[in-house]
């Protein structure tokens, strides 16, 4: 059973932009070099702090639309980030060199901007495949990957076609100050209801054992989550560093999942040679949930790609979630 219903069959209301006549915006690799993902030398991109011209009219289309996800830059010199708190779900995955790389799906709301903005991966396709045909919002790919995302059951639209809904910022240096207008994507926020992940929200259930802290290590990246009893809520921090939005707010999500993953090596590599990792997120296996100061074991099912993730308890009810942001971090089986 699922509390969020898959929803195939809703209306679409993304309005979409035309495409600029602008030429390819700089792509980013995850080790923060300046090049894109394939080698190519960046083109010239928008004026530094530049904003583009005013967000479509919203459209009269009734019903839910797909989610929107952007993939977003974790490198030091990309935080603070912008619009990571107002993200229904975040999930936290392993990129080249170690490093981590995120992507925030959006459906109660569109924050009025988001980012920095960085590139894709083969991996991103499998997870996004639960929704029904999102929108991806990415810089660019590796140009071997770029047929691959053109086929996949999505909307893509990367700022190397030239769409006006990105922009760049003078308060980071490239490549990390890429940024995007969701309104000028899509005409509103779809609702809980695109957001069919399969996961469940209520009471906690019984059981648990007391957790104050929690952390997750990559080999060049790690994120501890602490409860705050005040807040009722995870307090993120990402290697060592308080994690907090662009405008001051402390990211602190309602429930944190760890779910353990097989990661491989893909077919592609980064423009330094770095291997692209690729997370499974098909598949079954174990996880740590952390909601109410609390830690939970719990199993974790993924049949076919088409599928919401089912996080269940050892007696083999659905482990219900917090009201509130999710984090899902995945980490190394």
């Amino acid at each position: 059973m699922r509390q969020m219903a898959r929803t195939r069959c809703g209306a679409m209301t993304a309005a979409l932009l035309t495409v600029a006549a602008a030429g390819s915006l700089m792509t980013g690799c995850s080790s923060g070099s300046s090049a894109t993902d394939d080698g190519r030398a960046p083109a010239p991109s928008f004026s530094q702090g530049q904003e583009t011209g005013p967000a479509q009219s919203p459209s009269s289309t009734a019903g839910a639309g797909p989610v929107l996800a952007v993939k977003i830059d974790n490198v030091s010199a990309a935080r603070p980030q912008t619009g990571l708190d107002a993200a229904d779900v975040v999930y936290a995955e392993q990129v080249e060199g170690g490093l981590s790389r995120l992507m925030a799906i959006y459906a109660s709301k569109l924050p009025t901007a988001v980012g920095p903005v960085r590139s894709a991966r083969e991996s991103d396709l499998e997870l996004l495949r639960q929704f029904d045909k999102p929108t991806l919002a990415f810089s660019g790919a590796q140009h071997k990957l770029l047929p691959v995302i053109a086929k996949a059951p999505l909307h893509a639209v990367s700022a190397d076609q030239g769409s006006s809904a990105y922009y760049r910022s003078a308060s980071k240096i490239a490549p990390h100050n890429l940024f995007l207008h969701p309104k000028q994507l899509m005409s509103s926020a779809p609702g809980a209801a695109a957001l069919t992940t399969g996961f469940h929200f209520g009471a906690a259930p019984a059981g648990g054992s007391p957790e104050t802290s929690r952390t997750v290590r990559f080999p060049a990246a790690r994120f501890t989550f602490a409860w705050s009893a005040s807040k009722h809520r995870w307090l993120v921090s990402m290697d060592g560093t308080p994690t907090v939005t662009t405008d001051g707010k402390r990211v602190a999500p309602a429930t944190v999942v760890v779910q353990y993953v097989k990661v491989h090596n893909s077919k592609y590599h980064d423009v330094l040679g770095n291997n692209t990792p690729y997370t499974e997120t098909v598949g079954s296996g174990t996880a740590k949930v952390l909601r109410d100061g609390k830690v939970f074991d719990v199993d974790w099912k993924r049949p076919t790609a088409g599928d919401g993730t089912e996080f269940t308890t050892t007696d083999g009810a659905p482990m219900n979630f917090a009201k509130g942001q999710v984090w899902v971090v995945f980490a190394k089986a």
